[in-house]
């Protein structure tokens, strides 16, 4: 277009965002094996944990605590620590939490005692809480072409849902072989490889004008966090004890004094304006939902295979890796149908969709059912890999480039938020139904749980033992199929509400 004041002036073409070459790609694998490993470290004690009993004698509170106190930590901290990134530069404090996750894990290795255990996982949770905001971030720095970061977003997604899985087998594996300390070293040497690479491959980004730094938000976004993530973890195998309830009521009430306080301050924590921003509430309200669905799903499908089926623990472990051979190709999959034009709101939506379908599978199981279980497994997994590259894509692009790691934070603790809401309302929908479908004859400690039946019918003379073990089993597939419906249905509204939502975005 001509300018009438100067005709030889044209406007002049908008910019096309520089492509990531051979040295960003490089630097993402790099990104990957930490990610890879704190993902893991969520599941690593599962098989250890007897070996720990056995070494270091610790007390039930304190294995308890050596099983919990990572991912409490890593939620605590998790917004914290993504505004802190944001002051301070997203690579330098990635670097501090790798050096804080390498020597953390060494202590761990040789601790001789359950009390030095349980400060070196909580020091793992620190460096945890810096390593996954920070990596997300980088990511929108590294690639600003929208196609290749959605392709970068859909790896990072697949490795940290495959993580998950992957470390409950890496323990298993490695306590068969080595002593328990070997499932904290495996983490040195990536730890070591990104100390190493990681001020040559990544690029140092921050906030210019970070403002003052509210320290007063941070330890009231612990204490929002910290008790609701505790409270909704234990009432499905606890119940509604009092202590429980008064622990979410406590985390909600400072949950509102956290809110109020980022509407009032100067500077805050969690600046308002980013949850207006371009689609990044819904994104943040429809990533909960998807952590719901798949976190509340494993808890059934992770029993089943070993207290219905009958597998050890090692063998549950190999065979629960079989859905997870489809998640690395969901991710780059749902990025090309976005980048060849599919409305990303219909592609979110076919994810939910996906999910649905997945849990839908998983109430037409019977008592004998491997290979449907393992089939909505993978179809769920696949769906929520293709949810959350799309939600994580559509975030960090709608959230300013200074507050990535903030945005980056908030999504993370929107998950986590959602694991613990999954295991509190499908497990209590599981539990009820278990407890309906076994009959009122049944001993006490059979009525409970499954994991109680068993060992009760373990006690019991061969026909009767038999009998138990049949009904509870029978009981047990029953409540997974009430919780799977359960989760069919919201999926099918969450899959609504993306496609209204997130349309044309």
């Amino acid at each position: 277009m001509t300018n009438p004041t100067n005709p030889t002036s044209t406007t002049a073409p908008p910019t096309t965002p520089p492509r990531a070459g051979r040295r960003e790609w490089t630097a993402l694998g790099v990104l990957m094996l930490p990610l890879l490993l704190v993902s893991m470290d969520v599941s690593v004690l599962y098989f250890a944990l007897p070996a720990i009993g056995a070494d270091l004698a610790p007390s039930g509170t304190q294995q308890l605590w050596i099983l919990d106190i990572y991912g409490f930590v890593l939620a605590g901290l998790l917004m914290t620590m993504g505004a802190l990134g944001d002051r301070i530069g997203r690579r330098r404090l990635l670097l501090f939490g790798a050096a804080a996750f390498g020597g953390a894990s060494l202590l761990a290795a040789y601790a001789d005692s359950a009390g030095t255990l349980i400060a070196a996982r909580a020091v793992l949770g620190i460096g945890g809480a810096t390593l996954m905001p920070s990596t997300m971030a980088l990511l929108r720095t590294m690639f600003t072409d929208p196609g290749q970061r959605a392709k970068a977003i859909g790896l990072w997604s697949g490795v940290m849902t495959g993580g998950i899985a992957l470390g409950s087998v890496m323990s298993g594996i490695l306590v068969e072989h080595f002593w328990w300390g070997s499932v904290f070293l495996v983490n040195l040497p990536a730890m070591a490889l990104l100390l190493l690479l990681g001020p040559f491959l990544l690029p140092e980004s921050r906030n210019p004008s970070p403002g003052r730094f509210d320290w007063p938000s941070v330890p009231l976004s612990m204490a929002a966090v910290l008790p609701v993530v505790y409270g909704v973890k234990e009432i499905p195998s606890e119940g509604w004890h009092p202590l429980y309830v008064v622990s979410v009521t406590v985390g909600l009430l400072f949950a509102a004094l956290f809110v109020h306080r980022q509407r009032t301050t100067g500077s805050p924590l969690i600046p308002p304006a980013l949850l207006k921003g371009h689609g990044f509430t819904p994104a943040l309200v429809l990533n909960l939902v998807a952590s719901l669905a798949m976190m509340g799903s494993a808890i059934f499908t992770t029993q089943y295979l070993q207290s219905v089926l009958g597998m050890s623990p090692l063998a549950a472990a190999l065979w629960s890796l079989l859905p997870s051979v489809f998640i690395g190709v969901a991710g780059p999959v749902t990025a090309q149908l976005v980048q060849r034009g599919a409305d990303r709101g219909y592609v979110v939506a076919g994810g939910f969709a996906a999910m649905a379908a997945g849990f839908a599978l998983l109430a037409l199981i019977g008592t004998d059912s491997l290979w449907l279980v393992l089939t909505g497994a993978g179809v769920l997994a696949c769906g929520m890999v293709a949810i959350v590259s799309q939600l994580t894509d559509l975030a960090l692009t709608g959230a300013p480039v200074e507050r990535a790691g903030t945005a980056s934070s908030l999504l993370e603790t929107a998950a986590e938020f959602g694991g613990a809401l999954g295991m509190a309302v499908l497990g209590s929908i599981g539990t009820a139904v278990y407890h309906h479908e076994m009959p009122a004859t049944a001993p006490a400690g059979a009525r409970e749980t499954l994991g109680g039946a068993l060992a009760t019918a373990s006690r019991l003379p061969g026909p009767a033992g038999e009998a138990l073990t049949r009904t509870a089993r029978e009981a047990f597939t029953g409540g997974m199929q009430g919780a799977a419906i359960a989760g069919a249905v919201l999926l099918t509204l969450a899959a609504v509400g993306a496609a209204a939502t997130l349309r044309r975005r």
